[in-house]
């Protein structure tokens, strides 16, 4: 596991939007609707937090194990969305 610092790129923003029931990723030509799993991994996207303290943290709140991968998956998809800077 990488010991990246991802961080919502500029020009995001992440919010709950009750209209929707659902945490949507907000940029200036609109709006992405997050899926629970990715709302959650977004939501630590904060700068602070490493991969490794990511995962730790879900695996925590959520009493799993084994999100590592899933979780790096997702940060390569939204690196490639440019919804994250690292």
């Amino acid at each position: 596991m990488s010991a990246v610092v991802p961080r919502l790129a500029r020009g995001l923003r992440l919010q709950f939007e009750p209209a929707q029931q659902a945490w949507v990723l907000l940029y200036p030509e609109g709006m992405v609707k997050l899926n629970t799993p990715a709302a959650e991994i977004l939501r630590r996207c904060d700068g602070q937090r490493d991969t490794t303290a990511i995962v730790a943290d879900l695996e925590s709140e959520f009493a799993a194990t084994g999100l590592a991968a899933d979780v790096e998956e997702f940060l390569a998809l939204a690196r490639q969305q440019k919804w994250i800077e690292s």
